[in-house]
């Protein structure tokens, strides 16, 4: 079975306590900690000793999406120092000011591909030049992104394709013209299954999708349906 879990940011915005409990509560095996914003990137930090984590096979650490250019080293420096968890922090490539400092994170740094707003990283040819930059970067695969970006979901198999390799872990919801997360369609599910062979079985699923405790079960049952087992998958 797919490990998968959930964003801390889609269960409970910055209450990351409340979404990790959620998690827990339904039995999820993967969780994302996510500070989209920067002033909750220090107090999750500060916070992570005292978090019941232990139900969890896979963590991550979302970084702030925007993150001013004078801030950006104290938070690479705090981020830092939790690598030795060994946890991937996921990054937006237009958030990062100065590549060369976020190098020294490795195969950790995640780096996401990006909705239609932005200004690079939607592409497979856009996310090369990034990781030219970040040779020994992973990939976090935005699927609901790619999707937004082209409907017929041929960039997203050119992006798994070519960076399959990397693939460390997937965001899972439905993005819509707003480039606002929403929750799983019929239409999402058909689209994701076109790639789905593409994403091994072991690369954790962390849903995206804004929905409240009674609905948890019914959206990971969606995503089990938009990411079947068995199929072989083609990924280098």
């Amino acid at each position: 079975m797919r490990p998968i879990g959930f964003s801390t940011g889609a269960l409970a915005r910055a209450d990351f306590r409340r979404g990790t409990s959620m998690a827990l509560s339904a039995g999820c095996a993967a969780i994302e900690l996510s500070a989209l914003r920067q002033h909750e990137l220090f107090p999750m930090l500060d916070a992570l000793n005292g978090l019941d984590l232990t139900g969890f096979g896979y963590v991550s650490l979302h970084a702030p999406s925007q993150m001013a250019p004078e801030w950006e080293s104290a938070a690479w420096d705090r981020i830092r120092r939790e690598l030795g968890r060994q946890w991937p922090v996921v990054v937006h490539p237009d958030a990062l000011s100065d590549l060369s400092l976020w190098r020294e994170f490795g195969s950790l740094l995640c780096v996401e591909n990006m909705d239609k707003r932005k200004p690079v990283g939607r592409t497979a040819k856009e996310l090369d030049r990034i990781f030219q930059e970040l040779p020994d970067a992973s990939l976090c695969f935005d699927i609901g992104h790619a999707r937004q970006c082209d409907t017929t979901m041929t960039e997203a198999y050119l992006i798994l394709r070519k960076f399959g390799s990397k693939l460390r872990q997937v965001h899972v919801s439905e993005v819509n013209t707003r480039s606002a997360h929403d929750a799983l369609s019929y239409t999402s599910i058909l689209a994701f299954q076109e790639v789905a062979h593409l994403i091994p079985e072991d690369v954790p699923l962390i849903l995206e999708t804004p929905v409240g405790a009674e609905d948890m079960a019914a959206e990971i049952a969606k995503a089990h349906e938009a990411f079947p087992l068995g199929r072989q998958s083609l990924v280098a």
